[in-house]
């Protein structure tokens, strides 16, 4: 009597299914970082490709790393080493960004459907996870000088400002990702829709690229659409700015005991204000 044979799954053999699929990711992400995945070959209907879910787990990853960069600056206290701020804002700065997200994400999708844009909701989330990836990079590629910085000062206020001086710069050149695409998506739709298309957007359509933040200079994005894309981004940073001042803290004051959160008071941009007063010693 022949008994059927199990198929025993080799743990070997998961571990690298596991890393070539981690790998795929990480490729995934420096297409987006050097232009390939939106280049006009890339954007078939006006549509970024990149795997979601791919993305999003390396964004969390990286946004970890420099949570713990940031966290630093908490093992060098006067009283002591308080290592469990690293893993507190390990854990915040993904949050920070997801949940920035999540609750600015309704509005812009209500938006763009209200000024009749061909964007649908998979197509935005697909383009705002990408600038993710290019806004975390940016973040984790500074971790180690936010670590160093961090290993050279006891200047609490000057690090606080340093890190929004950092998170800012990264910040910008993700919002600035998501506009220069936005415009290369719309010409590529208007590509895929339009019977026919102006001169100037045939030679936006045969212009190479060599980055993602790269202006095409022919073919403006429509204003309207345009427009109602920029005044969230100006939303997505007044939100995130304050999600920051709720999660606070990440850098760890000295002069605090850790804790997980702070107390409700204040807010981010009146916190910013009074932390460049106190720097100059006003």
């Amino acid at each position: 009597m022949n008994l059927p044979v199990k198929k025993v799954i080799q743990p070997v053999s998961l571990f690298k299914d596991g890393k070539n699929i981690m790998m795929q990711w990480f490729k995934s992400l420096d297409q987006i970082l050097r232009g390939e995945a939106t280049k006009k070959e890339s954007l078939k209907e006006g549509k970024i490709q990149i795997p979601l879910k791919g993305i999003i787990l390396v964004t969390i990853f990286l946004a970890a790393f420099h949570g713990l960069c940031v966290g630093v600056f908490a093992l060098f206290r006067e009283d002591g080493a308080v290592p469990m701020q690293m893993i507190a804002s390990a854990v915040k700065v993904p949050a920070l960004f997801y949940l920035t997200l999540l609750i600015t994400f309704p509005s812009l999708y209500v938006f763009n459907a209200l000024v009749g844009s061909r964007f649908y909701l998979k197509d935005v989330l697909h383009l705002l996870v990408a600038s993710f990836g290019v806004t975390i990079s940016m973040l984790s590629a500074l971790g180690l000088i936010v670590a160093f910085f961090s290993l050279s000062t006891t200047n609490y206020p000057f690090m606080v400002l340093f890190n929004v001086f950092v998170f800012a710069t990264a910040g910008l050149l993700g919002m600035k990702f998501v506009l220069q695409t936005l415009h290369r998506m719309n010409v590529m739709q208007e590509k895929q829709f339009l019977d026919s298309v102006s001169e100037k957007i045939k030679t936006a359509e045969t212009e190479e690229t060599n980055g993602p933040l790269e202006n095409l200079d022919s073919h403006l994005l429509r204003g309207h659409v345009k427009a109602v894309f920029q005044c969230w981004i100006i939303v997505f940073g007044l939100v995130g700015g304050q999600m920051g001042w709720i999660l606070r803290p990440f850098i760890g004051n000295p002069d605090q005991p850790f804790t997980w959160f702070r107390e409700r008071n204040s807010n981010f941009f009146e916190a910013v204000y009074q932390t460049f007063l106190n720097l100059l010693g006003f």
